[in-house]
């Protein structure tokens, strides 16, 4: 993942469960325990999750739409990882970045 990121400078984060990639300030990519989290086009969710594995990510019980889960044992080839960071690239440049707290 880093070198499917590395063009785009993503900044790295460790997390308790794995790693968090941003691009450009925003949230890209994570690997959690297995799998990977690509934050995606919210109208290609449903789509996505219809493939094999792939799953609607939860927080606490709560679904969020946008994030998608993928396992890591269904990225076996660069191509399908490529897909996925693709994914997640393309969506990074259309959202904003959060608003910076206390401003």
């Amino acid at each position: 993942m880093r070198e499917a990121l590395s063009a785009e400078k993503a900044e790295e984060k460790v997390m308790k469960t794995g790693v968090l990639f941003m691009v450009d300030g925003k949230i890209c990519m994570q690997t959690i325990d297995d799998e990977l989290m690509c934050r995606i086009d919210h109208t290609l969710h449903d789509t996505l999750v219809e493939m094999p594995g792939v799953r609607t990510m939860e927080m606490k019980g709560k679904p969020f739409r946008g994030y998608i889960m993928v396992p890591i044992d269904q990225l076996k080839t660069k191509k399908q990882l490529d897909y996925f960071t693709g994914l997640a690239l393309q969506f990074n440049k259309q959202v904003k970045p959060a608003a910076k707290k206390g401003k």
